[in-house]
């Protein structure tokens, strides 16, 4: 073999390594891309891992604890009653007639003896100078009897007259006297009729208006009579509401016990509220409690009498009456809103042992005057009540509490403050 054809080989299998070996360093690079694309790749999940892992961590719902309010208190008792006039009226007339005139504005007020209605009196007037026409002929034949008699009692002594005659003629003035009773009753009542053609007022008040106008025939004097317009006495005005049996029985307790006046004889407050106000401003005193429970209902009624002297207060409006329901006591009151409901339970959220949310159930009171359920049964004052988030929470969910306390804010509202 030459020297030229050994030297061709050598180069040929140089050019073979060196191809080859540049293969391999492809390999080996493509290799390690591959292995750190991988190791990247098994980082990033393995991340994703433990940020997947922390997330899936429960966190514990921060939430508003307070102790409830505790404090002396007494209670009150509401009712829905209506206003009703201290006195009322209908005018009708006495006698029957045309109704000639009409004397009053309707809605004035009026005095007792103002003159509302004029019915034509002319045939009044004729009635009564016939009946004087007839008391003054009954007092002529009167006369007339006295002097027959008088002539026969002189005679009767002689025995110039017959006892027959005598007792005629004292019958005759028996009757006579009798006839001038009758005349005179007449009279009287003719000039009673006559005067009852004006219909005066009864009393003083607030009149209505007119029923009836005027040229109208009018009936009067029965029980059937035309009503005419009422009158209304508004100032004091009574206000009527109406308490059931159990309230009655506890209000006499309350008072044989000497913790409240008794309403027959002392005359309790009673505060009075309007539809259209926030406030119990209306300051009457109890002056009635009926006789008897009504046996429909079982209710009693009661009467609360108010002055009246700016005529605010109409008959027939509606009103809500506060009084006195119990003695003062210490009692434990929590918002209504923190309340819930399980069928017929009453429970609230309580914060428990490693901040757990625990459930007492609980017994409930009416609301107190500053808005706040009373509490009979159930919590303590020392019980944390959780406030809020009270749908987001169930017992035995951890939670981070928060401490507050309820306390009234500018506006009388109550709300959770938080402590420092």
């Amino acid at each position: 073999m030459s020297k030229t054809m050994i030297k061709h080989l050598k180069k040929k299998k140089m050019m073979k390594f060196n191809l080859n070996t540049r293969k391999i360093s492809k390999s080996i690079l493509t290799i390690a891309g591959l292995l750190v694309v991988v190791i990247m790749i098994v980082a990033f999940a393995s991340g994703n891992g433990e940020v997947k892992e922390t997330a899936n961590v429960p966190q514990a719902l921060p939430v508003e604890v307070s102790l409830p309010i505790f404090e002396k208190i007494t209670e009150w008792d509401e009712y829905t009653g209506r206003f009703e006039a201290s006195n009322r009226v209908e005018v009708r007339a006495r006698v029957s007639g045309f109704l000639e005139s009409v004397n009053f504005v309707d809605g004035q007020k009026v005095k007792k003896g103002d003159v509302l209605f004029t019915i034509d009196d002319r045939p009044f007037e004729i009635a009564l100078d016939q009946a004087n026409a007839d008391f003054n002929q009954a007092r002529a034949s009167l006369k007339t009897a006295v002097d027959n008699f008088e002539r026969v009692e002189s005679l009767r002594e002689s025995g110039a007259v017959s006892i027959e005659e005598y007792d005629r003629r004292k019958q005759a003035l028996e009757y006579a006297k009798a006839s001038v009773q009758l005349s005179q009753a007449r009279v009287d009542n003719a000039k009673l009729n006559l005067e009852f053609t004006k219909v005066r007022a009864p009393m003083a008040g607030l009149v209505s208006r007119d029923m009836v106008n005027e040229g109208n025939l009018i009936d009067g004097g029965t029980a059937n009579s035309t009503l005419l317009t009422t009158i209304v006495a508004t100032s004091p005005i009574d206000f009527y509401f109406t308490g059931s049996e159990s309230d009655y029985l506890r209000y006499v307790r309350l008072a044989r016990n000497g913790e409240r006046s008794a309403a027959r004889s002392e005359g309790i407050p009673v505060f009075i509220k309007l539809q259209d106000e926030e406030d119990f401003v209306h300051e009457a005193k109890m002056d009635f409690v009926d006789n008897e429970l009504d046996n429909g209902t079982g209710t009693i009624e009661s009467r609360a009498v108010l002055e009246n002297k700016d005529h605010l207060l109409e008959p027939g409006m509606f009103g809500k009456a506060r009084i006195m329901g119990s003695a003062e006591h210490d009692a434990i009151m929590v918002p209504d809103e923190i309340i819930g409901t399980n069928q017929s339970i009453r429970f609230v959220y309580v914060l428990g042992d490693d901040n757990l949310v625990t459930t007492k159930n609980v017994s409930l009171g009416p609301l107190h005057s500053n808005g706040l359920r009373i509490i009979r049964d159930g919590i303590s004052r020392e019980d944390k009540l959780i406030t809020n988030n009270i749908q987001k929470i169930r017992e035995g969910v951890a939670v981070t509490p928060i401490e507050t306390q309820l306390q009234k804010d500018n506006s009388g509202e109550l709300a959770a403050a938080k402590m420092e």
